[in-house]
């Protein structure tokens, strides 16, 4: 509908300037052609005389003459129709004020463009009748013109607009069709071009983000059942036994109480292991860290903080630190709990009269966090997936755990924008390693001494 209005507008523009250059050419050649005439009528009068001059018909012509004489009067040729009275400025060219004069004149419905030139003692005048045909067939043509362009637009701006908005008909239809099927597997065809085809692919990558997310999910819940079966299965059949054994009303002489207590002891750690793994997948499954604020923090502080809480879960492992002051941008509880978990794998591994070690330090624009243990070290064909979820190598089914503390920590790194690696230490343990953006101190700090 605009496109034919801009078109319908743009024709009566063109119309109008069009008429107006043909108005001025028609007019021109008239005028050359009346003044011609009366140059040849005033030369026959002059020889004549006015009063005894002939006047040429110009029958079909649409020109008319007239001679006006000294005394005023006025001779026409026989049949003529009538012109317009002689006026004031015409007058004046006959009593010699002007050489001539050329006025277009009305006289009821009819126009005239009428000559007068100074001929002897009078003038000769040859007028022709204003003739708009020619303007209104030529008006009558852009007209025409004109809505067969208005329709012809319309007809071409529907169709390119169809064709234009086919792509999104499509893109709809697909989307409906995913809403409905629940099937995130089909892309939606990339056609068009510009901002249609940049929309296709964004649409194709969010299709892609939520396969990949529905993936990790079914992954997640595949790996949990796994993980929960074993010592889900291991506590039931202890519980089982007990049970039997009560009821049976042997259970102080089938199992004496160094027994019963290692049973015990059993079923407090896989009561323990089973929280843990409950809680790390529920940490985990909460997707993204983003939702806790972030803060300008010393990382100093939260690996401290982070040691405090390692050494009251496990009292059997010794922590040295070696930190300095850091500042980041982060999230507080969200590197605490990454940190935690480092000490946690590197505890696991270190043996009891071995110290693990956490340092951290400002290195060019970074922080570096590295947690050191003395234990067997990882093997190089389990670095690649040290930080996968639920993953644990060989050497590890024995010991408690979920696999999914260090998968936790990529998580935290990445959402921090940082790094986490994992090297042999120089202890022949395993050396995890985290770089996270350093960022600039709030100002200058005054922090309490000892004796204070």
């Amino acid at each position: 509908m605009i496109a034919a209005t801009a078109i319908a507008v743009s024709v009566f523009m063109a119309f109008q300037v069009a008429s107006e250059l043909l108005d001025g050419e028609l007019r021109d050649t008239a005028e050359d052609q009346l003044r011609a005439d009366s140059r040849v009528l005033a030369t026959d009068a002059e020889r004549a005389g006015l009063a005894q001059v002939q006047l040429p018909p110009y029958p079909g012509s649409g020109r008319l003459v007239r001679v006006i004489l000294p005394d005023g009067s006025t001779r026409t040729p026989p049949g003529q129709p009538a012109l317009p009275p002689v006026s004031e400025h015409a007058g004046r060219v006959a009593q010699g004020a002007s050489a001539d004069l050329m006025e277009s004149n009305d006289m009821d419905e009819d126009g005239y463009l009428v000559y007068t030139l100074r001929a002897g003692d009078g003038a000769v005048q040859v007028a022709r009748v204003a003739n708009d045909s020619p303007i209104n067939r030529f008006g009558f043509g852009m007209l025409l013109i004109g809505l067969l362009c208005v329709v012809g637009g319309a007809l071409v701006g529907r169709t390119v607009a169809r064709a234009g908005l086919a792509p999104i008909d499509r893109l709809t239809a697909a989307a409906v069709r995913v809403a409905h099927t629940r099937d995130l597997d089909a892309d939606i065809p990339d056609e068009g071009g510009g901002e249609i085809r940049r929309l296709i692919q964004s649409i194709n990558d969010m299709l892609a983000a939520l396969r990949d997310s529905r993936r990790a999910q079914r992954l997640l819940a595949e790996d949990a059942a796994h993980e929960l079966k074993t010592p889900l299965t291991s506590l039931r059949l202890n519980v089982e036994l007990l049970i039997r054994l009560d009821r049976r009303g042997t259970l102080d002489s089938a199992l004496p109480a160094e027994s019963r207590t290692r049973l015990l002891n059993d079923l407090g750690a896989q009561v323990a292991e089973l929280g843990t793994l409950a809680a790390e997948l529920t940490d985990l499954a909460r997707g993204d860290v983003t939702d806790e604020s972030t803060d300008l923090l010393d990382l100093a502080d939260v690996v401290v903080a982070a040691a405090t809480r390692a050494r009251s879960r496990v009292p059997d492992v010794e922590v040295a630190l070696d930190v300095t002051s850091v500042w980041v941008s982060g999230r507080p509880a969200a590197l605490q709990r990454a940190v935690l978990n480092l000490i946690d794998n590197a505890g696991k591994w270190s043996p009891a009269d071995q110290l693990v070690q956490v340092r951290l330090r400002a290195e060019g624009a970074s922080a570096v966090l590295e947690v050191d243990d003395a234990g067997p070290g990882i093997d190089a064909a389990d670095v690649p997936r040290v930080f996968d979820r639920f993953y644990r190598a060989d050497s590890a089914r024995a010991l408690p755990g979920s696999g999914l503390g260090l998968s936790i920590v990529q998580r935290v790194v990445d959402a921090h924008g940082g790094r986490a690696t994992v090297a042999r230490s120089a202890r022949g343990g395993a050396l995890l390693r985290v770089d996270l953006p350093a960022a600039a101190p709030p100002g200058r700090i005054t922090r309490p001494t000892a004796g204070s």
